[in-house]
């Protein structure tokens, strides 16, 4: 194993995860290391959680757990007004926002990125830096808000959300074309927005570990903090979009049109 020193001259960054070693027909990337590992902690902490809840003993760890918990759960409602559908999409909701959350946060930890190498590969990398992840992610969002809409309007009414009689509504047809292509775009920006923010972070607390040298240990606990709250931005922004998009394809058409401006503000967030 290689450890290069945060004052190395030449700075190294590789796009591609890197294949560690093969269980049967699975194949571990350092990306996929750490991300089990960033699963593990995730459920090791509600599982933490869930045990003192079910004996009544509360500590201020647990207090922050469920307050942030109770919170998004109730947030939920707000951007779903229909009380069953959004019982119904809040597990897959929750489950990505912690699981981007973890999975970004451990990328964050000294060592992760090209700091460690393992064969002149770098040893562990964080999941959303591995496009394959954040791109399987968003798939999982679209197709989940597919499945509402379905629920909510049929399957032959959700076809008609995109395919309309161009004879009898021209504008409609027009529409519903964008919309398709829509459905499309927003499952690239999610993967895309999330893989972007995340490998930029690793760029840079690789350069600014290099660039202060042996001023990294005081210089770098500025930029990890920095890159948790854009962890928790990310997270977030995942979380409520896939949420706008399941209100949106579960809402009558009119309602949907309505609410076009919004959506168009909270992608460009």
């Amino acid at each position: 194993m290689n450890i290069a020193l945060f004052a190395a001259e030449n700075i190294h960054i590789s796009l591609p995860t890197v294949k560690l070693f093969e269980i049967g027909p699975l194949v571990i990337t350092n990306s996929i290391a750490l991300g089990l590992a960033g699963i593990i902690v995730m459920i090791a902490v509600f599982r933490y959680v869930i045990y003192k809840v079910q004996r009544n003993e509360y500590n201020r760890f647990v207090g922050i757990v469920q307050w942030a918990f109770e919170g998004m759960y109730k947030h939920i409602g707000g951007i779903i007004t229909d009380a069953k559908m959004a019982r119904s999409i809040a597990p897959l909701a929750l489950t990505i926002f912690f699981t981007v959350l973890f999975t970004y946060w451990l990328s964050i930890l000294p060592g992760v990125g090209d700091s460690i190498t393992w064969n002149g590969a770098p040893l562990l990398r964080g999941l959303p830096t591995d496009l394959n992840f954040t791109l399987a992610l968003a798939i999982i969002s679209m197709v989940a808000v597919q499945f509402y809409a379905i629920k909510a309007h049929g399957f032959f009414g959700n076809l008609s959300r995109y395919f309309i009689n161009p004879f009898k509504d021209p504008i409609g047809a027009f529409e519903g074309l964008l919309e398709i292509i829509g459905e499309f775009s927003r499952m690239i920006a999610l993967s895309l927005r999330l893989f972007g923010n995340a490998f930029a972070g690793e760029v840079l607390l690789l350069i600014a570990g290099v660039l202060t040298s042996y001023f990294a240990a005081i210089s770098l606990p500025f930029f990890m903090a920095f890159e948790l709250f854009i962890g928790f931005i990310q997270a977030y922004v995942f979380y409520v979009l896939t949420l706008i998009f399941a209100a949106l394809a579960t809402a009558g058409h009119g309602d949907s049109h309505s609410h076009s401006t919004e959506v168009t503000s909270q992608e460009a967030a």
